[in-house]
């Protein structure tokens, strides 16, 4: 559903004023949110609280999306491989309210799955205890044999597109201020971070190049984290009966309740909501993913991962992205050749839905969304060709340094590590290095040169002074003399 309907379907606004906004937009640009703030008839505040509120709630069975059958065997098996017998402890795994797996191990006490062994009252409230009968142990093999995973339930594909859809990363709208504030911590010409804004809001490819070491990835990294909306990502999602894992520790950063200025989430509250709540534990709620990868990158991490023995997929780490920030450093010096990586997203880039693959040979598409940032340290036109420069829409070039925004670095690297800042040592190393060994001036050289000016002084065990002769001597490991 797109974003104009779901609005009137809320009632905020009327199909009259999308209409609207519609024409504003094919006039104007902008997306629609922005156009339906410029009408004045929704606010910035409740729109935004429109776009990031969670997946609908849940009140039985019908309304995961899975057959029961898929349900009571994903609840054995995790019965099984944890030894619980409360359905409030399986309730914690499977994620899903106390109520409904209450109503699922009376279903399979029903078929003869299941055994009472009577009421646990060490808990809060009383609480009926359940082992697996001969039948049901019969039944958790066979559901072992197809698919060990003994997870969170996971979400239905179509629910997780919708979910996509809500939380697009063009409706997270980057102003003036949020991308400089994103990139104050960088040395950067105002004219840049013009030029950046609209390349962020845009939501599409983006290219930097230049020589190592003037900050691509540091820029990409600060331009990833000037979004400031939230998303909901599912611990796993079910696709022909087959479990592709989403959620990644490693990757998904979780809002902490107390950050979203709702109080601590205690443990004693937590197990009370689990009992009571109709919220859909199955999605976690996270700050817009961010990956930076590098020669590491190889084809198949952008393919679904079956797993063998499990008989469940990993999913490749653009999709574990989507609603973020992909950021492909040093392109061009992966395992993978250029054209390959490129090539592989041509239709998602351009088209903004990719397609996945099961072992089955069952192909099924997936919405791509996000902001796919390149960086290297390469010429452009020596490793994409016009067609694949025209399906990334931004490019800028990042320069080295002036000889001011130089100074201007080494002022705040001596700030950071607690040196006294005197220009006369930098005209030193700035004469040493680019007039007499002719070496291009680098964003990273400051940095470099403070770090070793640090560590001389400790392994001399004196106070941290920068003076011409340690700045000159720091600045000689930046260069060989043969």
């Amino acid at each position: 559903m797109a974003l104009g309907e779901r609005l009137v379907a809320a009632n905020l606004v009327s199909r009259d004023d999308v209409a609207e906004a519609l024409n504003r937009q094919r006039k104007s640009g902008g997306s629609l949110g922005d156009n339906l703030v410029r009408l004045g008839v929704i606010d910035r505040d409740r729109l935004e609280a429109f776009l990031e509120e969670g997946p609908p709630q849940i009140g039985g069975s019908a309304d995961t999306g899975l057959d029961e059958s898929f349900l009571q065997s994903l609840a054995l098996k995790i019965m099984y491989a944890n030894g619980l017998k409360r359905p409030s402890d399986v309730a914690e795994i499977i994620k899903l309210p106390v109520p409904m797996v209450r109503e699922l191990f009376e279903a399979m006490r029903t078929r003869g799955f299941l055994e009472p062994l009577g009421a646990d009252t060490s808990g809060r409230q009383l609480d009926l205890r359940y082992g697996i009968s001969n039948t049901g142990r019969e039944w958790v093999q066979d559901a072992l044999r197809q698919s060990v995973y003994a997870g969170p339930a996971p979400v239905p594909l179509s629910a997780w597109l919708t979910q996509i859809d809500r939380q697009r990363i063009t409706n997270d709208r980057v102003d003036q201020s949020a991308i400089a504030e994103s990139l104050k911590q960088l040395v950067i010409s105002p004219e840049l971070i013009a030029r950046l804004g609209p390349a962020v809001n845009a939501g599409r490819g983006m290219l930097l190049y230049g020589a190592p070491g003037d900050g691509k990835t540091s820029l990409a990294t600060a331009v990833a984290k000037s979004f400031k909306q939230t998303v909901w990502i599912p611990y796993a999602i079910e696709v022909e009966r087959e479990v592709i894992k989403i959620f990644d520790p490693a990757i998904h950063r979780e809002v902490n309740v107390s950050e979203n200025g709702n109080g601590p989430d205690e443990p004693r509250s937590a197990f009370i909501r689990a009992r009571i709540s109709s919220e859909d534990r199955r999605w976690v709620h996270c700050y817009r993913p961010i990956v930076v990868t590098g020669g590491e990158l190889t084809m198949d991490m952008l393919d679904l991962r079956f797993d063998p023995i499990g008989h469940y997929y990993e999913a490749p780490l653009h999709t574990k992205v989507i609603n973020g920030v992909f950021i492909v450093d040093d392109f061009g010096r992966q395992i993978a050749r250029p054209e390959q990586v490129l090539n592989r997203w041509v239709l998602p880039l351009e088209s903004r839905i990719d397609f996945l693959t099961l072992h089955t040979g069952k192909k099924f598409p997936v919405t791509f969304d996000g902001l796919v940032i390149f960086s290297t340290n390469l010429t452009p036109k020596t490793i994409m060709d016009a067609a694949m420069m025209r399906r990334i829409p931004y490019n800028f070039n990042i320069t080295p340094p002036t000889p001011d925004e130089y100074i201007e670095i080494f002022r705040r690297e001596c700030a950071l590590a607690g040196l006294g800042f005197d220009v006369r040592p930098i005209h030193a190393v700035m004469k040493r290095l680019y007039e007499i060994e002719k070496l291009p001036m680098a964003r990273f050289h400051p940095r470099f040169i403070v770090e070793h000016v640090i560590a001389r002084c400790n392994f001399e065990g004196r106070d941290a002074v920068f003076d011409n002769d340690i700045a000159l001597d720091a600045a000689e490991h930046l260069f060989t003399k043969q």
